[in-house]
């Protein structure tokens, strides 16, 4: 059996952490510190490192609430992150480590929100496994609007008219540097309107990372004669092209601008891609599906994956002793 050891992350772990995100079979930029810290004051870190002797191996991103620990609220996906020489035998055992670890420190529950499959660089489902072994429960389950790029796709009539009707209506699509157009005129008042809600990103925050990761998020719009009516907000991981907002001016749909927008992302900025993500349709923890959004994403050639939600009690970490041969 192998030598590992977990530490909770300082500030002093931010290179070390950083550089070995780049590395890692299953990251991508929003593990990176400078994303995750960008909203620090709304959650307490507990992120983890594991080490075997002194080489870092692992890391869980994740803060605490109460006596319990999330992989990471403030971010789209997470759980473990670790790099391709770590084989499944040894997974397991970092796996222990950590529950073990959080079970000392009088952690009771651990959540993980798993990272997708179409955002590993090469197949690492080692935490599914492992979560079994531990008898997790799944307490949700999301569905993805994808797009595989790589396999024959096809828009819908309905979605090809709308392709048209931008096209006759001269609307101009452009990647912009800047967000408060969107922000301010489309996003914002549409997400008050229908949902009574604000953006997961201020229009300081969304710019902030902007900066950070200047090739990484994107913002592409649609015009009428110079007037913005419609937009999207891309997060561009190595495989993936993900649509983390979506929106258009009310009373504008019909000029076609959306689907003109997403036509040309698709086939044209991200055709390299590997997957396009459309992102979720559900609502009340995965128990309801917004039927019209679905359907509207799955008009692009979009089929469904899942992201899972698990949580196993920490002092679960002993129905791992006997599973090694």
């Amino acid at each position: 059996m192998k030598d590992f050891t977990v530490k909770r992350y300082t500030k002093e772990n931010r290179t070390v952490w950083n550089e070995f995100i780049a590395k890692a079979t299953n990251a991508t930029f929003l593990f990176n510190r400078n994303f995750m810290e960008y909203h620090s004051d709304r959650f307490e870190d507990f992120s983890l490192l594991i080490y075997e002797n002194k080489k870092l191996v692992a890391v869980l991103p994740a803060n605490i609430v109460n006596s319990d620990v999330y992989s990471h609220q403030g971010l789209t996906y997470g759980g473990l992150v670790y790099n391709e020489k770590l084989k499944l035998a040894s997974f397991i055992e970092v796996f222990k480590c950590v529950l073990s670890f959080l079970n000392d420190n009088k952690i009771q529950k651990l959540q993980l929100k798993l990272l997708p499959s179409i955002y590993h660089q090469k197949p690492a489902e080692e935490l599914n496994y492992a979560l079994f072994l531990a008898d997790a429960l799944l307490i949700r389950r999301d569905t993805l609007a994808v797009t595989d790029l790589t396999k024959p796709y096809s828009f819908s009539k309905l979605r090809k008219r709308g392709v048209d009707n931008g096209i006759k209506n001269s609307l101009l699509v452009k990647e912009v540097s800047y967000f408060d157009e969107y922000w301010n005129e489309i996003l914002i008042p549409n997400l008050a309107d229908k949902y009574q809600a604000k953006p997961v990103h201020t229009l300081e925050e969304i710019t902030r990372l902007k900066s950070f990761f200047p090739n990484k998020i994107r913002q592409f719009n649609v015009y009428e004669n110079g007037s913005i009516i419609a937009g999207t907000t891309i997060f561009e991981s190595e495989n993936v092209a993900h649509c983390q907002y979506i929106s258009g001016k009310e009373g504008k749909n019909e000029l076609g601008g959306l689907d003109l927008l997403f036509h040309h992302l698709i086939t044209v900025v991200f055709k390299e891609k590997h997957f396009f993500d459309f992102g979720i349709s559900n609502e009340n923890q995965g128990r309801k599906l917004n039927q019209g959004l679905s359907y509207w994403k799955e008009s692009f050639g979009a089929s469904t994956i899942v992201q899972d939600f698990s949580e196993v009690e920490t002092s679960n970490f002993n129905a791992l002793d006997t599973i090694l041969k």
